[in-house]
């Protein structure tokens, strides 16, 4: 089954063409700047790259056209759009409802219209992907993959705030947690490496990107995470601030420059964590040459510290909640290639037996692999994420 898995953001449209079940890519690409002038799509087929400058108004041209790259005779991989089996539609949220992936009727349409409150930045062109791909792709099964799904597992004492309960009852205040498709991929390969079930395992899993994530998991299932309601809550970010102290909000609101809600939105959203700190940059590679240049006590190495006891201090909170842990998994971006991170990370966890192999450690950037140190109680695993490919896992599933 060749299976088309779509990404809809606000202004792209991120995809990958599989063949199912081998998880096979045969193309993928990105649609960028979608609404503006300077539109343009970046496709791929195998090594080869093409890069197309054209106008794409709106999501509706836009898969029109990946699906014209799709089955173009010189850079194309499918005769006609009919050889499309299915599609999987990454979904940011699916609220209290759904707890697994979905085929989408008018039901599940519904929930993610009514969840738009929730994640008003995603869902809204979640929707109009699902929207145009089933204009264009009329008849063929389409899948909703969600990002809150893996843990909708937590426990009522983990994902209630203690706010009064009519705030829960009336408006759904909870945390919810994200990048699940992550953590969930996560978790399932970990899982392979240990040698064990998936309902076996318990993992405190990292996704440390520009946005960070982790998640206590006992029994292959979540039982915490570090994102609530939003995406802004728990570890440093690129620009995102994370946990904070929550009077700070009407305090800063007294003054003058943040007195209007959407200042202090975009504040903690957008000129937060990393940059925030550093003044310098949301990319941990420019602040880690930046630390080497200007030392210790320069503010890229301050948002580095702050970024490292953040991850730290989750993963010594998350081992007590689980009691005992197989491995500490990392991934995203900075988990996959910065060395200097996982060590920092991790030092001085040897209570817990979480020992690292530090020529492992070096030596590995971007590739699978076990860098603890042969004997360490809790393995350290490096575990590069495919959230694309667990959406097409996911929609296979669903529609075989």
């Amino acid at each position: 089954m060749i299976v088309l898995v779509i990404n809809c953001g606000s202004s792209s449209i991120k995809y990958q063409l599989y063949e199912m079940p081998g998880k096979k890519v045969l193309a993928r690409g990105l649609a960028e700047k979608v609404g503006e002038e300077s539109s343009f799509l970046t496709h791929r087929r195998d090594d080869e790259k093409f890069e197309i400058a054209k106008p794409i108004p709106n999501h509706k041209i836009g898969i029109e056209l990946i699906l014209s790259c799709l089955t173009d005779a010189s850079m194309g991989v499918l005769k006609n759009v009919k050889e499309i089996g299915a599609v999987g539609h990454r979904v940011v949220h699916g609220g209290e409802r759904y707890s697994d992936a979905m085929r989408i009727d008018q039901d599940v349409l519904s929930c993610i219209e009514e969840c738009c409150d929730l994640a008003p930045l995603h869902n809204p062109p979640n929707l109009i992907g699902i929207h145009e791909c089933r204009n264009a792709l009329p008849g063929v099964p389409m899948v909703a993959v969600f990002d809150t799904a893996f843990h909708q597992t937590l426990p009522r004492r983990a994902y209630m705030y203690a706010l009064p309960y009519e705030t829960y009852e009336r408006y759904r205040i909870r945390k919810y947690g994200f990048h699940g498709t992550s953590h969930a991929y996560i978790t399932h390969r970990a899982a392979e490496m240990l040698g064990k079930p998936v309902g076996g395992v318990n993992l405190v899993t990292c996704h440390l990107g520009n946005g960070c994530s982790m998640a206590a998991v006992r029994g292959g299932k979540s039982v915490d995470t570090t994102m609530g309601f939003t995406p802004l809550a728990g570890l440093v970010m690129g620009t995102r601030s994370g946990d904070i102290d929550p009077a700070i909000i009407p305090f800063l609101m007294s003054k003058p420059e943040y007195s209007k809600v959407a200042e202090i939105d975009k504040m903690l959203n957008k000129k937060s964590g990393l940059l925030g700190v550093s003044g310098a940059s949301n990319d941990m590679r420019n602040l880690t040459e930046a630390a080497r240049k200007d030392g210790e006590n320069s503010r890229a190495q301050l948002a580095i510290d702050m970024f490292c006891y953040r991850v730290k201090s989750y993963i010594g909170q998350y081992m007590a909640v689980l009691g005992k842990a197989d491995a500490i998994c990392f991934t995203g971006g900075i988990g996959e290639n910065s060395p200097h991170i996982r060590k920092q990370a991790t030092d001085g966890l040897d209570l817990f037996g979480v020992v690292m192999d530090n020529e492992k450690n070096e030596s590995q950037r971007g590739k699978e692999m076990d860098i603890s140190m042969a004997g360490s109680k809790v393995k350290i695993l490096v575990i590069p994420t495919d959230e694309e490919g667990w959406i097409a896992e996911e929609t296979y599933t669903h529609v075989k």
